[in-house]
């Protein structure tokens, strides 16, 4: 099972450009994936050789690693090299918080977390000397795309060496629908809790068995039930833990109202706790 083949960076020239196709690199090498590199802008014999003195440092040998120069607007260019080259999953370097102004307009890799039709992997620590991913947190949220999302944090935390995954199951707290008022009330709450983590711990734990063993095999699976704002409480929980890499699904099509009165994976993406990798089809 092989689930990425190819990885597009797309790159800029900033301060930490090294770094990042250090890092873009050794993942595409632990993930046994193409990569090609892509600039928005302008080639000149400086900014090629920059590159290639760069490459040249990188664990991936040269043939395996391909440099691609367009001209236009990124956001445009950019999805359509996501489809022309069949790319399987797309690193941008994305900032940790994002301002007010950032989050009401949305940055470029906010865009294109929307707009491609591949996974993204959004970096926000990179480093250019390997830092070993050890725990990894996922959305175990009832959806119709959380079994691929389970099954790609797994295929990435085999290849990469996690130890453990962290299956978060979201649960909206109108679901109790008891108003605590009294000791009478506390306990009933309580119950129908219980009766909620058993049911979502059963479902998800379907999920991971279901998976192939090869890529679950050593792997310690923790399930956490949450009662709270879908997509922050997963977000605070990721930071807490130190999670190395959180997973989730990719966000629906969402409008300028979203924006404004933000919900799932909205919360993460103006705030982002960790690397995030978001999966789609």
């Amino acid at each position: 099972m092989k689930l990425y083949n190819s990885i597009l960076f797309g790159f800029a020239f900033s301060p930490s450009l090294k770094v990042n196709i250090l890092e873009s690199s050794r993942i595409a090498y632990y993930l046994n994936c193409k990569l090609i590199l892509l600039h928005v802008g302008e080639k000149t014999a400086e900014k090629s050789a920059k590159i290639n003195q760069i490459i040249s440092e990188t664990e991936q040998s040269d043939d395996t690693i391909e440099v691609v120069w367009k001209e236009g607007n990124p956001e445009t260019i950019i999805t359509k090299a996501c489809v022309d080259l069949k790319i399987d999953l797309l690193i941008l370097g994305a900032l940790q918080h994002e301002n007010k102004f950032q989050f009401y307009v949305g940055s470029i890799a906010r865009k294109l977390t929307r707009k491609v039709h591949c996974s993204v992997l959004l970096l926000i620590k990179p480093t250019e000397k390997r830092v070993p991913c050890k725990h990894i947190v996922v959305n175990g949220l009832n959806a119709p795309e959380t079994p691929m999302a389970i099954e790609h944090a797994f295929y990435v935390s085999s290849l990469l060496g996690a130890q453990q995954i962290t299956i978060v199951e979201e649960i909206l707290p109108k679901e109790i629908q008891v108003d605590v008022e009294d000791d009478r009330s506390l306990k009933k709450a309580n119950i129908i809790k219980q009766r909620i983590r058993h049911r979502e711990d059963s479902r998800v734990n379907t999920i991971v068995r279901s998976l192939p063993e090869n890529i679950t095999k050593g792997i310690k699976v923790k399930t956490q039930s949450i009662f709270g704002k879908r997509g922050y409480s997963i977000g605070h929980y990721a930071e807490v833990v130190r999670a190395d890499l959180l997973v989730m699904n990719a966000p629906i099509k969402t409008s300028i109202w979203d924006r404004i009165f933000p919900h799932d994976i909205e919360y993460i993406l103006s705030d982002l706790p960790t690397d995030l990798l978001i999966v789609r089809k």
